[in-house]
């Protein structure tokens, strides 16, 4: 049985989710690094001053990265006014996508960005042929949702788009912790390790039916939840999440208090990250 917050005990570390709002600045960071983690995932270290007074305080924090305009090479960036992102009326809009700052080293002034290579559109075609010296723009993160390490139990669920926060979470949690991963891939292929100190039990799905597994909502029906006060993260396609969400409340009994399901792609849109709630 999930128990609710309400019935904490006292001595139990307080477990409220809370949010963390951050000054809104946008950078210009020059590529440092390229590697390819699999045929499916691309990191790429940035660099630059600018990162001196940057700020993460969350595994699925998200910045927005502006890429060049197809035929050139210095992306243009916003200016931070009063109510958000000003742009310059005479330059095209920069294109723009949401993507999860994987690791950030203040003291080297790098940051990872890991760039899925799930879909055809302007940050796969970018990411397929960066570049040490390759110039992008990124701005935020404006806020962070923290969620606290020292729940009973965590389990996360997404796609590839998904695979840099869950990473990032599983490498912050604290030895001792249970956590769980439901993650849906296109093939083998797409799989690495997930490093943790936490205790992992790591489950692959594949969409490649000659792979041989399940879809993600089955597995999610048949997979073991602990007793204990847990927390779910979910991201990825927006139909599949919202099925997610919906089952883990519905067949599994969780309280959407302790949901947080996230919108990362929709397939047949472009540009798609919003948080799914009711």
């Amino acid at each position: 049985m999930i128990h609710s917050a309400t019935n904490e005990r006292q001595d139990r570390p307080n477990l409220e989710v809370t949010r963390v709002r951050h000054a809104l600045k946008f950078r210009l960071l020059q590529v440092k690094r390229v590697h390819a983690m699999n045929p499916r995932l691309i990191r790429v270290t940035l660099t630059g001053e600018a990162l001196a007074d940057f700020e993460t305080a969350s595994f699925d924090d998200h910045v927005k990265v502006f890429f060049p305009q197809p035929g050139e090479t210095m992306p243009v960036i916003p200016e931070a006014g009063p109510d958000g992102p000003v742009f310059d009326p005479a330059k095209p809009k920069p294109i723009a996508r949401d993507f999860t700052p994987r690791r950030f080293d203040r003291e080297a002034l790098e940051l990872d960005i890991e760039f899925a290579l799930h879909q055809a559109g302007p940050a796969t075609a970018w990411a397929s042929q960066a570049a040490p010296g390759h110039t992008l723009g990124i701005g935020g993160p404006r806020g962070s949702f923290v969620v606290p390490s020292h729940f009973d139990w965590h389990l996360l669920i997404g796609d590839e788009t998904a695979l840099p926060a869950i990473a990032r979470r599983l490498e912050e949690l604290p030895e001792g912790t249970r956590a769980a991963t439901l993650i849906e891939v296109a093939d083998p292929s797409a799989c690495f390790e997930l490093n943790s100190r936490a205790d992992l039990y790591a489950q692959w799905c594949y969409r490649d039916e000659t792979a041989q597994s399940g879809d993600v909502l089955s597995a999610l029906r048949e997979l073991y939840l602990p007793d204990g006060e847990g927390y779910v993260w979910a991201a990825g396609e927006a139909t599949l999440m919202r099925s997610v969400r919906q089952l883990l409340c519905d067949e599994r009994g969780i309280d959407k208090r302790r949901i947080r399901a996230s919108a990362y792609w929709k397939r047949g849109e472009l540009g798609v990250h919003g948080t799914i709630d009711d």
